[in-house]
């Protein structure tokens, strides 16, 4: 198996602030947008070819991508014009996959050591017309879960009630394909949400008793949320080794493993623990803390008398003197002023709900701090409250408490009666 397609069309809805102006697939995660991260392993498979089905924003994946060698991988796209579904999705790649079986997967997941090798070695050794691959959860409910009995998939159920939970084996999105998987989409009725639904065509795949089930040896992730971004960077980040290329200066002290991109600079007084990632062009210090699974991407600052823990700060974003940002998303060119302080725990200890699409939803951690878009500038003495959402080009005043979402392109600022008495005669 040679061939390699990612669908990543869709339009990130879920993801917003973040993928407001860019697609999901190029949030960062250790320091590359974690579409890379899934490339550079199927090139690492043995794939040679691979096709992107892309949609929104797609010129600037298209031109990402492009900026990249990826070696003896050739990487070509087609343009998902209106998206009708993963199944319409998954459609385009026929033409792709001629005769071949094809690695199949969505371009939201990310999946650790071994998938991709196990997978192509497991369906090669065996005669199933798909094999999918499935992963145990803890909670399958919100997912598509795969009932298997003698190594082959009896049933698919998405997003399954208590009664239909009839196992914890979750379809990862990752699939060996070919011939009768696009005879089967075009076979592929609209669904309930008018959308032709790619387990719809699987099912009937199912049906005939053929489908094999591939469990994932090592970790797998669907990013589908901001929060979600924590936890991909974090993945990634404990098997990175550290490499210093760019400047230390003396009385930086670095433990563990720590990158430090060419062109960015440590200035005299930061004490980093690793896992850390420090990318081109950015600066840290002087006099700050940073703390393990933070990942500064490209261009970004962190002033004097900082802490910043396991967060992620895009590129151009400059946390202010005096901040401090805890599992965090902040985003690019974002300005934090002076003593901006982003709560990442409630009182009570629950896990922090964050606002997805309108509404409220449980994020699962227990820490949790902010989720800022692009271009947002807070005032010198913002206090954030756990899980609270600054959509791209929100702005606060000085001294303000966000304890609720701020709009796109809205200024937040503190109501108050300024009196002057003569103190001398106090």
């Amino acid at each position: 198996m040679k061939k390699a397609a990612l669908l990543a069309a869709g339009e990130s809805t879920r993801m917003m602030p973040l993928s407001a102006n860019v697609p999901k697939h190029l949030l960062p995660a250790a320091g590359k947008p974690f579409i890379f991260h899934t490339l550079n392993a199927l090139r690492e498979a043995g794939i040679t070819e691979t096709l992107v089905v892309y949609g929104y924003h797609g010129e600037k994946l298209r031109e990402a991508i492009d900026s990249e060698d990826w070696g003896k991988m050739s990487v070509s796209y087609v343009l998902q014009e209106e998206r009708k579904g993963t199944a319409h999705a998954a459609g385009y790649v026929k033409n792709f996959a001629g005769d071949d079986t094809v690695l199949l997967m969505n371009g939201d997941v990310m999946t650790g050591p071994g998938t991709f090798t196990g997978l192509i070695d497991y369906h090669e050794k065996n005669s199933f017309e798909l094999s999918l691959s499935v992963f145990p959860i803890d909670d399958p409910s919100p997912y598509g879960v795969v009932a298997v009995e003698g190594g082959k998939a009896t049933n698919l159920i998405e997003k399954p009630t208590g009664e239909q939970m009839v196992s914890n084996l979750v379809n990862a999105g990752v699939y060996a394909a070919g011939e009768a998987l696009w005879e089967a989409i075009e076979k592929t009725e609209l669904s309930p949400r008018n959308e032709y639904e790619i387990t719809d065509s699987i099912l009937m795949l199912i049906k005939k008793e053929n489908v094999g089930v591939f469990t994932i040896p090592s970790w797998w992730l669907e990013i589908g949320r901001p929060w979600d971004l924590l936890e991909a960077n974090e993945r990634v980040m404990r098997e990175m080794k550290g490499r210093i290329s760019g400047v230390v200066e003396d009385g930086a002290v670095l433990k563990g493993e720590v990158t430090v991109k060419a062109g960015a600079t440590v200035k005299s007084g930061a004490y980093i623990e690793g896992p850390v990632y420090i990318g081109e062009g950015s600066t840290v210090g002087p006099n700050c803390f940073i703390r393990p699974y933070t990942c500064l991407t490209r261009n970004a600052k962190v002033g004097n008398g900082c802490e910043v823990k396991n967060s992620l700060v895009m590129d151009g974003a400059s946390i202010g003197h005096l901040s401090y940002v805890g599992d965090s998303v902040i985003g690019r060119k974002v300005n934090f002023g002076a003593g901006t302080i982003t709560a990442n725990l409630r009182h009570d200890d629950r896990p922090v709900s964050v606002r997805v699409k309108g509404k409220s939803v449980s994020s699962g951690r227990r820490k949790l701090g902010a989720i800022i878009g692009d271009n947002v500038k807070t005032g010198i003495g913002t206090l954030l409250a756990p899980g609270v959402v600054l959509h791209q080009d929100a702005r606060t005043g000085i001294g303000v408490v966000v304890e609720k979402d701020i709009g796109a392109g809205k200024l937040v600022r503190v109501s108050q009666k300024q009196s002057e008495t003569d103190y001398k005669k106090g």
